[in-house]
């Protein structure tokens, strides 16, 4: 379920890890606008949101675990990847004219015309371009797609030609540890030096490991970022740090995902995704309190930038500067 405030156990943690934490302005890279008109059926997940979750939807939800700091702006796209994408991305278009930091990507699917790409981001003001392996073009369960089956090379070199960005949530067992996945990254950077790639999850580090043992193979790359989004574990955010540099890491929520309470671990050399609804919280020593996902995420932001050394300029970097030097909006 998605949650609007947070509980008196959750201002309790907000207050201890995550509002002395926060820098004063806040960009958040990673978020989703939707209606619930785009579901061909609204998942019970959704079902106490509006019926419109744009923007100024956003900005009321978002400021639960932004606590005391100010949100000034985001890296918006869709939630429907199999029902009306369509409808939601002229939403998000919709929602994000005319506001400079309200910046949208745009859904696609890898079956779409190259040109039909430039034309509908040219036409949506869009900055960037979202995929997502449920729509990969392959016949087997999706999870274990390459990346080429749901971001083919042609939409990387419009892209490129467009100078657009490119949000990745990449799959397969191992994510950033798989070989496969390494080298369609360094190729298609590489090859195409215009086109922007943020990595989704810390790399879809949900297994922090994965991204541990995988990042050096990105190592050198000019054109490669990645995003905090639900990652509940430090780990990949300090390999990403101490590899890539502090400047290639970006705060993203994750929104509306930011506000179900639960986490995600490593379980073995993969990951389980906890949730409060469905958690057995009588444990022998105490009765669990799950917290939102954003203030894990969070708190497992500063945990990194803490043990990283990080400055507070550095931290202020990830909430904003990284974004602001990438989209062209440092002010």
């Amino acid at each position: 379920m998605i949650e609007y405030a947070l509980n008196e156990v959750e201002q309790d943690f907000a207050d201890r890890y995550v509002r002395p934490f926060l820098p004063d302005r806040i960009f958040d890279a990673h978020a989703h606008l939707f209606a619930h008109r785009h579901f061909n059926e609204v998942p019970d997940t959704y079902a106490s949101t509006p019926a419109e979750v744009g923007v100024s939807a956003f900005y009321d939800y978002i400021k639960a675990i932004h606590t005391g700091a100010d949100t000034v702006g985001g890296l918006f796209f869709g939630l429907i990847f199999l029902g009306d994408w369509q409808g939601n991305n002229a939403f998000v278009a919709e929602e994000t004219a005319g506001q400079p930091l309200d910046l949208g990507q745009m859904i696609i699917t890898p079956d779409m015309d190259p040109e039909q790409v430039r034309e509908e981001v040219r036409r949506g003001g869009f900055v960037g371009l979202k995929c997502y392996h449920l729509l990969a073009n392959v016949d087997y369960p999706t999870w274990q797609a390459p990346i080429e089956a749901y971001l083919p090379e042609a939409h990387i070199r419009i892209a490129h030609e467009e100078k657009l960005s490119i949000t990745l949530h990449m799959v397969r067992e191992r994510s950033l540890a798989d070989p496969q996945n390494q080298a369609t990254i360094r190729r298609y950077c590489e090859q195409y030096p215009d086109m922007r790639l943020i990595l989704a999850h810390a790399g879809r580090a949900f297994n922090p490991w994965h991204t541990i043992e995988g990042i050096s193979s990105l190592a050198g790359l000019k054109n490669v970022w990645f995003d905090t989004s639900a990652v509940t574990e430090a780990g990949a955010f300090e390999a990403i740090i101490e590899t890539m540099g502090h400047d290639r890491l970006m705060y993203g929520s994750d929104f509306p995902v930011s506000h179900i309470r639960g986490r995600c671990v490593a379980v073995g050399d993969s990951f389980h995704w906890f949730y409060a609804h469905d958690m057995n919280l009588n444990e022998k020593h105490t009765q669990l309190e799950p917290v939102m996902i954003g203030l894990e995420s969070l708190r497992s932001l500063n945990l990194a930038c803490h043990r990283m050394k990080l400055s507070d300029s550095q931290v202020e970097d990830i909430f904003y500067h990284n974004a602001a030097r990438l989209y062209g909006f440092e002010g």
